[in-house]
């Protein structure tokens, strides 16, 4: 009978030796595996297990056939070594709260710092400075960092939608508005197709609408301040001149939105698919 037909042989499924052609190795059983991968040289083992933990030593390692985990046992540690052990597991421990901690942090003085700004900007260097200065501090703490947030907020209200499927549903009873939005059935009549009702897409698909809703967001009070001092110069206030400054912005845009997204819709659902030898 050959060696490889024998099953009371010892060889290692890492490099496939066996007793015979390493004598003096050691030879270690670390699982619940029978015949011929049974058995394992230890330093065989060693090198699979340091390529498996990738440089961390405390990480759990298994079988790959019967998926036993190995118990791996290391030589005891004096009392100062096992101090600093476990000084060293409790950092680990905490360092990923402590940076949690110091995100969230910085980004509550970021929204601090920002409000600030926003005030100035909005009402004036100096009337904000004078504001913020009267202002309770705990109502400072509190307030300025929800002006960005609340930004933010308000730009992901998508006031556009409500309005779009308000006009699709109901400007079709009105003859004289309806020239202004065809219906879509009208639309796509003569071109041999079916009516279609096209998909609405999804808000926040993609990481790109997340990036625009924030920068968005945030912008706003810049761009409604100086719509205000431009369109709205001869009010005094400078409040009110970005109040109707970010409505007039807010207005313009969503009325030119609401005109895209319509024709886009009417244009989703005129397409059709065309065959494949057709030019």
């Amino acid at each position: 009978m050959e060696d490889g037909d024998r099953t009371d042989i010892k060889r290692c499924w890492v490099c496939f030796a066996t007793e015979e052609d390493e004598p003096t190795a050691q030879w270690v059983e670390p699982c619940l595996c029978h015949g011929t991968t049974k058995w394992v040289h230890q330093s065989c083992l060693q090198r699979w297990i340091d390529e498996k933990q990738a440089g961390n030593s405390t990480a759990s390692v298994y079988c790959p056939q019967c998926n036993t985990e190995y118990k791996i046992v290391f030589p005891p540690l004096g009392p100062f070594l096992s101090s600093i052990e476990k000084l060293d597991h409790c950092v680990n421990k905490v360092c990923p709260f402590a940076a949690a901690g110091i995100v969230v942090g910085s980004l509550y003085w970021s929204a601090v710092t920002y409000g600030a700004v926003t005030v100035m900007q909005v009402l004036g260097h100096k009337d904000g400075l004078e504001v913020m200065e009267k202002a309770d501090p705990l109502f400072l703490l509190v307030g300025l960092p929800t002006i960005p947030l609340a930004l933010i907020l308000g730009k992901m209200i998508r006031w556009e939608d409500h309005v779009l499927r308000f006009w699709r549903r109901y400007i079709s009873k009105i003859a004289l508005l309806s020239i202004f939005s065809p219906k879509i059935g009208n639309a796509i009549q003569g071109m041999g197709v079916h009516y279609r009702e096209p998909a609405e897409p999804t808000p926040l698909s993609d990481p790109v609408s997340a990036t625009r809703i924030l920068c968005g967001g945030l912008i706003m009070p810049t761009v409604a301040t100086l719509i205000g001092k431009l369109c709205y110069g001869f009010v005094e206030s400078g409040l009110h001149r970005a109040l109707l400054g970010g409505i007039t912005f807010i207005g313009i845009k969503g009325a030119i939105r609401i005109f895209y997204k319509q024709q886009q819709y009417i244009r989703q659902a005129q397409r059709v698919i065309q065959n494949y030898k057709d030019e």
